[in-house]
């Protein structure tokens, strides 16, 4: 089912809580005029790829993200709350500054107290996407959007990287996109990380 299609990983552009360091969690933060802008800018490369399907988080930040490509394409984007960014508890809208002030061993882990487990964001963003993958051809290109940790958290999932190996994938920027591409054994392999513009041929090549 998965043997040649290739996934887009695609970060929403800026909002103001990014901007001030704030922890956003599944709070309902939407783009800013500069991170519209981003979208805008970003939807306009992806869409010379001629995605197949847009996924987006219900979180209006990646779902006005999803929107910018889904205008230019012609695509419906499909909402799955299971793309929703990992929730924070108690960290969601507090700075980074306060929250290590705080928690200071739980911050330095990322351990949030009554907050989700990164494995576990991994294994629903993950979920999401194997189903999206249904609704594109053999050799076609699903585009997710959603959100930086929760993307960080799917693609370790997708890749089977072992649970202490997260910090081996560095974070995603503002609309910002990762490339997922099939393993000729199985499974997945990391294309392209944290790009923001496309090298010249295609963003999905192989070797050769």
């Amino acid at each position: 089912m998965t043997q040649t299609r290739r996934i887009i990983c695609w970060r929403h552009g800026q909002t103001d809580w990014n901007v001030e360091s704030r922890f956003q969690g599944q709070t309902d933060i939407p783009l800013n005029e500069q991170g519209v802008a981003q979208a805008e800018r970003a939807a306009s490369l992806l869409a010379t790829l001629q995605p197949d399907a847009i996924i987006a988080s219900d979180l209006q930040r990646a779902a006005d993200t999803g929107a910018a490509l889904a205008r230019l394409t012609g695509l419906t984007v499909e909402h799955d709350p299971g793309l929703r960014e990992r929730f924070g508890g108690p960290w969601e809208g507090l700075t980074r500054d306060e929250i290590s002030a705080n928690w200071p061993e739980q911050h330095r882990r990322m351990d949030i107290p009554g907050g989700e487990s990164m494995p576990d964001v991994g294994a629903r963003v993950a979920e999401v996407i194997v189903r999206g993958l249904e609704k594109v051809p053999d050799n076609g290109l699903l585009v997710v959007a959603s959100h930086g940790a929760a993307l960080r958290a799917g693609i370790h999932t997708m890749l089977g990287l072992p649970e202490d190996q997260l910090e081996a994938l560095g974070s995603l920027s503002n609309c910002a996109w990762s490339v997922l591409g099939p393993r000729r054994l199985g499974g997945w392999r990391l294309l392209e990380h944290n790009a923001g513009t496309l090298p010249e041929g295609t963003v999905l090549g192989d070797d050769g």
